[in-house]
């Protein structure tokens, strides 16, 4: 398997805290995290991080909640493929193979895909930012980069997050009415 590049950091430091793009690191070089448009969505969810992410983490059982992704096979490990169908409201659904850049029980999932030939770059992300004991906010995003990516994020940035809104506010129902505890494969 090939090593994965451009990986972003992870949530403590890029997703939420920083800009897109990320920080300039001490004496000049790179910036931190994938470039491009940020598309986001964040949600209050009264709900344990462990609860929510039980949710994210079946993959099989998004059919029965999420109209953003209606479809998601796979198994979260990096450097996984997972097959989903993305439905953004108003278009047709799309079959996509998205790779798992990185993830962490309770707190992340990190997905990457490329469109037109790697001329579109996508970092999606789902993050649980835990406030209490059963309080959470979900940040739900693309980051969408690439040669093209701005002109993309143009073209789809309100339907998408239209699409991240119906997501985050299924997400909230279904792990606020106990979804979690429904029988599924565990991560």
């Amino acid at each position: 398997m090939a090593p994965i590049t451009n990986q972003p950091q992870l949530k403590a430091s890029m997703f939420g805290r920083m800009p897109v793009g990320g920080a300039k690191p001490k004496g000049g070089g790179k910036p931190a995290g994938p470039r491009g448009v940020r598309v986001e969505h964040r949600i209050g969810v009264q709900a344990p991080a462990e609860a929510i992410w039980a949710v994210i983490q079946d993959l099989d059982g998004w059919s029965r909640w999420n109209p953003l992704f209606p479809k998601a096979q796979g198994a979260i490990r990096i450097g996984a493929p997972i097959d989903i169908d993305m439905a953004l409201p108003g278009a047709k659904p799309q079959s996509l193979q998205v790779t798992v850049l990185d993830w962490a029980p309770n707190e992340q999932l990190h997905l990457k895909s490329t469109a037109l030939g790697g001329l579109v770059k996508v970092v999606h992300y789902i993050e649980i930012e835990q406030l209490a004991e059963a309080s959470c906010i979900v940040s739900n995003g693309q980051i969408i980069g690439g040669l093209l990516g701005a002109s993309a994020a143009r073209q789809v940035g309100a339907r998408l997050h239209r699409g991240l809104r119906q997501m985050n506010e299924a997400l909230k129902a279904e792990a606020e009415a106990g979804g979690a505890r429904r029988s599924g494969p565990r991560v």
